[in-house]
C-alpha cells in the first residue's frame, strides 16, 4: 500500500497492541525543529543551552526558571506553549488519550496549530489501511480548512491555505480562477481517471474534492467520520449523506463547524427557514449509533460554510456532541 501525509510524522511514532499512536523522543525532537523555536543569531546563551538540552533529551523537567532565563519574550511564549504542549503528551498513554482530554477538560493554552497537527498524525493513523483516494482527501477536511465554489452542479473543496495563500504573479489555472484565487501550481478536482495520483502529492494537499450529494466525496466523508468515531471512542455507527431532513421530531443534531451549530441551535430554537445564514448549509447526514437503543431517534450532523465560503470543520464535536446517554470507552486507555 502506498503511503501518504508523510508531513503527519506518523512514521516517528509508535503503537500499542490496541493500534493507538504511543509518543517518541524522535515525533518530539521533530518539535524543536519549527523556526520558531531554533535560537536565531542573536539567541541568548540561556535559550541555546535550553535548545541543546532538549534536541538530545526531549523529555527532560522545564521549570519557569529555565523559560525566564531566556532575553526574548517573543522566545518566552514560544517556549511556553511547546512546553505545556510536551508535557501534556507526555501525561497521557497515547496521542489519542492526550487529545481527547484536551477535547474534554479544554485547550486552555494549547496553540491551535498544534491542535491541528494532532488530529493529523491521528487520522493519518484512523486511515492507516485506507488505499481509497476519495476517503484519504476526505480525511483532511479534518485538520485543514476548505474553500467551497460550485460549479456546474459541483460542490468542490480547495484547500484554503493552498488557494489564498498563493503567489499571485504565477498563472492561474482555470479552476483557480474559479475559485476566485492566483495560485502557484494547478489544483486538480480528484476523478478516477487521476485518482491513482493521489498519493505522489498527497502531502501537497493540492487535489481538490467533488462534495455534491451522491457524489464519492461526500460518500467517502460519511465513511471516514465512521471511522473517525470508532477509532476514538470504539462506537460502531452507519453514517449517511441526506439531502433534506425529514423528520417533524428530530431530536438532536451535531453541528460539524462553528457555523453548522449556530445554525442548528436557531432551527432547534423555532426559528424555521428565515434562520440567518441557512443557505450556507453545505450537507446533512444521518448517524445511527450502535450503541443506541432501537427507539433511539437518529442524530443529525450539519455542516455549513462562513459567509467567506470556508469550511471549517471541529472533529472534535463528534467527539464531545454525543448524548450522554452514549457511553464509550476512552481512546487508548492504559
Amino acid at each position: 500500500m502506498s503511503d501518504f501525509w508523510v508531513s503527519s510524522g506518523h512514521h516517528l511514532l509508535d503503537r500499542n497492541e490496541e493500534g493507538y499512536l504511543v509518543l517518541t523522543d524522535e515525533f518530539l525532537k521533530a518539535y524543536l525543529a519549527r523556526p520558531e523555536l531554533i535560537p536565531p543569531p542573536e539567541a541568548c546563551d540561556a535559550e541555546r543551552r535550553l535548545y541543546r538540552r532538549l534536541s538530545k533529551t526531549p523529555r527532560d523537567r522545564v521549570g519557569d526558571d529555565d523559560i525566564l532565563a531566556i532575553r526574548d519574550s517573543d522566545a518566552q511564549e514560544n517556549w511556553r506553549a511547546l512546553i505545556g504542549f510536551r508535557d501534556h503528551l507526555l501525561a497521557h498513554p497515547t496521542l489519542e488519550s492526550a487529545y481527547l482530554s484536551l477535547m474534554r477538560k479544554g485547550t486552555g493554552n494549547t496553540p491551535p496549530l498544534f491542535i491541528q497537527q494532532l488530529v493529523h498524525v491521528i487520522m493519518r493513523n484512523v486511515l492507516d489501511d485506507v488505499d481509497d483516494p476519495f476517503a484519504l482527501r476526505a480525511g483532511e477536511l479534518f485538520y485543514r480548512p476548505q474553500r467551497l465554489t460550485q460549479h456546474e452542479g459541483r460542490v468542490l473543496l480547495a484547500d484554503e491555505e493552498l488557494v489564498d495563500g498563493a503567489e499571485s504573479g504565477m498563472h492561474a489555472s482555470p479552476l483557480i480562477a474559479m475559485l476566485g484565487e492566483a495560485a502557484a501550481r494547478n489544483l486538480d478536482v480528484l476523478v478516477e481517471d487521476n485518482a491513482a495520483g493521489y498519493f505522489a502529492r498527497s502531502d501537497a494537499f493540492d487535489m481538490v474534492l467533488d462534495f455534491r450529494h451522491g457524489g464519492p466525496g461526500r460518500t467517502a466523508f460519511a465513511g471516514v467520520m465512521e471511522r473517525w468515531l470508532r477509532h476514538m471512542l470504539g462506537l460502531g455507527s452507519q453514517i449517511t449523506p441526506l439531502e433534506r431532513i425529514e423528520d417533524d421530531n428530530w431530536t438532536w443534531f451535531i453541528g460539524l463547524d462553528a457555523e453548522a451549530t449556530r445554525i442548528g441551535n436557531a432551527l432547534w430554537e423555532g426559528e424555521g427557514p428565515a434562520v440567518p445564514g441557512i443557505d450556507r448549509v453545505v450537507a446533512l447526514f444521518r448517524l445511527d449509533l450502535e450503541a443506541m437503543a432501537q427507539a433511539r431517534a437518529p442524530i443529525y450532523l450539519i455542516m455549513a460554510m462562513t459567509p467567506q465560503r470556508i469550511v471549517r470543520m471541529k472533529p472534535q464535536n463528534l467527539l464531545v456532541g454525543l448524548p450522554d446517554d452514549v457511553m464509550a470507552p476512552a481512546a487508548g486507555a492504559s
